[in-house]
């Protein structure tokens, strides 16, 4: 089998990287799928089952350890399974903060070109979530795509554009259905050769729907909509890549009830929700928009300029960021605090 990994984004930039690697003479692949203990790598010669080698398993953090999208180099070990022995330097990752642990963070998909925000035009529909999502996405340098699924279903098409126009200047707004092939076939010019793409939501939207749709074929798993609820269905329990025909690489992701934000840079938050432009003006440069005199934010929203709702959600979000922020640097000073210690440790062992 000889696959062609250049479908799958091995490009010029990759190749170089790798030769930096005492490891350079193995053979890479792309993770394709991560199970809790292996991971199904996509190589030139075909799908390798590996496993992590001990310098990576006990050397690294959760966090570092291979994610889907991930480059690797591996160690065959027979016709089909191999030991992964590095990973290559990562660009474009998404990340969310780790449920229930707020100084983690979690590598949802990684060397990501798009990242396709997928929402259902049903009760699932929440701008609030969408704005967590376009803010991650755009710390990362991600370029975000809104879909809008389920649109056989009927919706208000003002109040959706309304509820959007702070954010449809930042990304393009697509309005599909798996019932109507033309509007899947606008979402393929989003898809080019070589590129990754993954697909973000919460549990029912019609991500893996939309995927087969996509590829035209079915690829994944999906489910009926919920008698009792009227809702979709979990289905996607890991993260998964497919492969278009001859175009690029979605990756398939479970949906999620909470997206915590990992965002270090409170500009990102500024611009996504469009309160840069008007912190300009505001009278002190250090303004918090919070309660300072000659506060051009707290004007826009008086004025009705500005939504109320998402001047309280920027407010949310900054917090939230913020208390990210600070977790970490704590939990790196407590890491590296305990490094140092072991070090002082072990030189005194070897020198007794």
């Amino acid at each position: 089998m000889n696959i062609n990994l250049s479908l799958y984004g091995w490009n010029e930039t990759m190749f170089q990287q790798k030769q930096l690697s005492q490891f350079n003479e193995l053979p890479h692949g792309r993770v394709a799928v991560t199970h809790k203990t292996c991971y199904e790598v996509i190589a030139e010669n075909g799908l390798f089952q590996c496993e992590l080698t001990g310098n990576i398993l006990y050397g690294k953090s959760t966090e570092e350890y291979p994610c889907t999208g991930d480059w690797v180099i591996y160690q065959p070990m027979n016709e089909n399974q191999g030991i992964i022995v590095e990973i290559l330097p990562r660009a474009k990752t998404l990340y969310r903060r780790r449920t229930g642990k707020p100084s983690e963070k979690q590598a949802i998909a990684v060397h990501v070109d798009k990242a396709f925000i997928v929402q259902s035009l049903d009760d699932n529909f929440n701008v609030r979530r969408i704005e967590r999502f376009i803010i991650q996405i755009m710390e990362e340098k991600i370029e975000p795509v809104l879909v809008l699924t389920k649109a056989d279903l009927g919706f208000n098409k003002d109040l959706i554009a309304n509820s959007l126009k702070h954010l449809s200047d930042k990304m393009p707004v697509i309005i599909t259905s798996i019932y109507s092939p033309e509007t899947i076939n606008i979402l393929h010019r989003y898809i080019r050769y070589g590129e990754t793409i993954v697909l973000t939501g919460s549990s029912g939207v019609g991500k893996s729907s939309l995927i087969n749709a996509l590829c035209n074929k079915e690829v994944l798993d999906t489910s009926p909509v919920s008698d009792s609820t009227g809702k979709g269905k979990h289905t996607s329990t890991r993260r998964e890549m497919v492969l278009i025909d001859n175009s690029g690489v979605l990756i398939d992701t479970p949906g999620v009830r909470e997206f915590g934000i990992t965002a270090n840079h409170i500009e990102t938050i500024s611009s996504a929700l469009d309160i840069a432009d008007l912190e300009k003006f505001c009278r002190f440069r250090d303004c918090t928009h919070t309660n300072e005199p000659g506060c051009a934010v707290i004007k826009a929203v008086e004025e009705g300029t500005l939504g109320k709702r998402c001047y309280d959600s920027y407010l949310k979000l900054r917090k939230e960021a913020w208390h990210f922020s600070t977790s970490e640097y704590e939990k790196r000073k407590r890491d590296k605090s305990f490094s140092q210690m072991v070090k002082v440790v072990n030189r005194f062992n070897k020198n007794r």
